[in-house]
């Protein structure tokens, strides 16, 4: 076994010689990448699994735990497309147009359509893109937003942004997401906005929640960033209400090396002002019509996404296909897993489940080796920067019944199957003892 570690070792080095050889070439401000190089990545990726196989064998024989199963693994996913990302960033460097250039103008039009609408406009950030929308959608000081707690900060922080005042409603406790049938209650002459938010990947039951808009003269602004290529009866999320918005964060399943975002929208004055708003209020540079933001999205994180939108329909079909295997195993182990409606496609950012005594079940899944995480531990009416809106535990039942039991597995396309029993087995002892113990 050492031996086999030492002659890969080598192998690495004649590679790296051999790979300095071969030249990136711009082709139409793109790169080409010789297939001799490509071969190489291939064949270093395949080397470094082995190599990592051996070197868990080695801890194995020391009695240690051989496999760690991180929560997110992004450079099993780098490795597998590296020379195309490579070869983009080199395109863009080469041109040096660095921000609003071909790359950005392609990329919005690409997701834009895989998304269904007419118009895509990239920004800086999912935070950006829901400050923008509400700014589009001219809700501002004074003007109440309905949305849930249930969601990351950053849907209740755009909103705060623009001046306005979120308002809660609760969520379906199967899906996580809002109860529309709550909408009527927390109306007002102040409302302007509803945020459903298309949560861990699954969409908001979106109907109802139209309908309860157009009556009322709202607009509907999808927080879709948890969810890229979920449907919602056959429609893709962000292509359903008056504007949607997206966060290309670099852990979610269309990811950018950094930061990113982009509203969509088959509205032309939306996309318009937004348009507008991102690039300091100006389409002509100089020219100011409006007080906006820097928010555009840089050539780098767009070259990056236009590789990675290729691959989205084929990441989301494994993590789904990862999905059911953990459900298939872990449905009555556990205290809920994950529940997917009739008219819904879940694309599983995150796989979560419920279980008792949360802090126990991680540790114990953290001493073999398998991560977790929370998605979230305090829902958002009961956030210290959010204390003076005047909520107070009690008033959202749902969502703080599950936020005390939510946690996130090991989700991402890469997982093998011999990670995913790990987890499942680990989730099984922790089940078994929790039974004894009690």
């Amino acid at each position: 076994m050492i031996k086999a570690q030492t002659s890969i070792m080598l192998v690495f080095a004649r590679l790296d010689i051999l790979n300095a050889e071969l030249r990136v070439s711009p082709v139409l401000n793109q790169a080409y990448y010789h297939p001799s190089t490509y071969n190489l990545y291939y064949v270093k990726g395949m080397l470094k699994g082995c190599y990592a196989i051996l070197n868990a064998g080695l801890l194995g024989l020391g009695g240690q735990i051989s496999m760690q199963v991180p929560l997110v693994d992004l450079q099993a996913q780098y490795r597998v497309i590296k020379p195309e990302i490579m070869a983009a960033i080199e395109g863009v460097l080469e041109g040096m147009q660095l921000f609003l250039g071909l790359q950005s103008q392609a990329f919005e039009h690409e997701f834009a359509q895989y998304c269904g609408c007419c118009y895509g406009v990239g920004l800086s950030s999912g935070t950006d893109a829901l400050i923008l929308a509400l700014r589009a959608c001219n809700v501002g000081p004074g003007d109440e937003v309905i949305t849930v707690a249930n969601t990351f900060i950053a849907t209740v922080e755009a909103i705060a942004q623009v001046g306005a005042t979120p308002v809660f409603v609760d969520i379906d406790p199967e899906t996580y997401t809002m109860d529309w049938r709550q909408l009527e209650q927390v109306l007002t002459s102040r409302t302007r906005a509803i945020i459903p938010v298309h949560l861990y990947g699954h969409p908001v039951e979106m109907q109802p929640v139209l309908d309860f808009a157009r009556s009322h003269h709202l607009h509907v602004i999808e927080d879709a960033s948890q969810a890229h290529g979920a449907t919602y009866q056959g429609q893709r999320v962000g292509s359903i209400g008056d504007i949607g918005c997206f966060s290309f964060y670099f852990s979610k399943n269309l990811g950018a090396y950094g930061e990113a975002g982009m509203c969509v929208t088959n509205d032309a004055e939306l996309a318009e002002s937004v348009h507008k708003l991102r690039d300091h209020g100006s389409n002509i540079r100089y020219k100011h019509e409006i007080l906006g933001v820097n928010a555009r999205m840089d050539e780098i994180q767009a070259a990056v996404l236009r590789v990675k939108l290729r691959y989205l329909d084929q990441w989301n079909a494994a993590r789904q296909a990862h999905a059911n295997f953990y459900t298939e195993q872990l449905r009555g182990v556990v205290e809920a897993v994950p529940l997917v409606r009739p008219w819904a496609t879940h694309v599983y950012y995150v796989y979560v489940v419920q279980v008792r005594e949360r802090e126990h079940f991680r540790k114990m899944l953290e001493q073999e080796g398998i991560a977790t995480g929370i998605h979230y531990a305090t829902a958002i009416h009961l956030q210290p920067a959010c204390a003076h809106y005047g909520y107070a535990r009690g008033m959202l039942p749902v969502t703080e019944a599950v936020t005390a039991q939510i946690v996130s597995l090991p989700m991402y396309a890469e997982l093998m199957t011999d990670q995913m029993q790990m987890v499942v087995k680990a989730v099984m002892r922790s089940a078994a003892l929790e039974v004894l113990n009690s």
